[in-house]
């Protein structure tokens, strides 16, 4: 059974307040996963047969807006496509002066917004404690780690492969690094790479990661669930033990997180982390994988590890 299909259309005509985009690089995302499900959610599921959708960067190649040119670089949501119609209402414009179109779509785009919100917002982290990410070297988690830094904090990251903990202690400046793929003992690894207990976990996985962190928070911890990646594929989530009752002795506060409750404050974000970016200050890395026929294999490939930083698909261009 296909899950995906390639399929050749004529190349749509813009309306009046449409840009018709030729895209160079489409983001692929864990989210969309729950996507593909007709389960309860915080997003529609997609319909059998329908084009993909996704965050894209692209060029403007005709345009029914005053608001942009052709040649302009622009980024918004489209479609897994060669060419995608966007509303010029909907799109922000891309400087390549400041980072590679591909950073659009990671550390400049949601997932750096995520991270900037869900960091600063959610979990609050104060100069001197400890921050726990998991899935550090992904696009949200390595963004996370590197703005508490930069708010004095300790910093520890989970990730799947010795080169990912090394990206995160020797270029992002991590103080720690845990490879869950080589570690039995997770409690054991917190109590050496977090002695002082965990005062903010941001939680990008789910599983016995996060069961491991619960045991090791501090009085008033906070926990930002930004996502459950370990359990995506799940048809049925195990329960396990309850882990509840150790929230009771930390009071610690536990919070889902959704960036689009922070939209209309997306433009001081995005401006903050140019910023950094442009600075030098923020680091980031993308995993590039090229042709549109690819990725559905550059979308899966998130749930076996392969990429470090966001994954992304070239599709033409530089």
């Amino acid at each position: 059974m296909r899950s995906f299909d390639l399929r050749e259309r004529d190349v749509p005509e813009p309306r009046y307040g449409e840009l018709l985009v030729k895209v160079r690089y489409l983001s692929v995302d864990p989210y969309m996963r729950g996507r593909m499900d007709d389960a309860d959610s915080y997003a529609e599921p997609w319909e059998v047969g329908a084009a993909m959708e996704g965050a894209i960067v692209g060029e403007v190649v005709e345009s029914r807006s005053d608001a942009y040119d052709a040649g302009d670089l622009v980024t918004g949501n489209g479609t897994w496509a060669n060419y995608s119609l966007l509303d010029a209402d909907s799109v922000s414009p891309v400087d390549p002066s400041i980072a590679d179109l591909p950073a659009y779509l990671g550390v400049l785009g949601m997932p750096g917004r995520t991270a900037y919100f869900g960091l600063l917002e959610v979990g609050e982290p104060d100069p001197g404690e400890t921050v726990v990410v998991s899935g550090a070297a992904g696009a949200v988690g390595s963004v996370v780690g590197q703005i508490a830094k930069m708010n004095g904090c300790r910093v520890v990251g989970f990730a799947g492969s010795d080169e990912k903990v090394e990206w995160l202690t020797d270029d992002l400046g991590f103080d720690a690094g845990i490879n869950y793929k080589r570690v039995d003992d997770y409690r054991g690894a917190l109590d050496e790479a977090a002695p002082d207990g965990v005062d903010v976990y941001f939680d990008n996985v789910g599983g016995p990661i996060t069961d491991a962190v619960f045991t090791k928070l501090n009085v008033d911890a906070r926990v930002a669930v930004c996502g459950q990646i370990a359990h995506y594929n799940d048809e049925e989530v195990p329960t396990g033990p309850r882990k509840l009752p150790q929230l009771i002795a930390p009071r610690a506060k536990v919070q889902g997180l959704l960036v689009s409750d922070f939209a209309t404050r997306f433009g001081k974000a995005s401006e903050q982390l140019g910023t950094w970016v442009a600075s030098g200050d923020l680091a980031h890395r993308e995993s590039v994988v090229d042709g549109l026929e690819n990725a559905p294999d550059a979308f899966l490939g998130l749930f076996s590890g392969d990429n470090i930083g966001k994954q992304v698909v070239r599709v033409s261009g530089r």
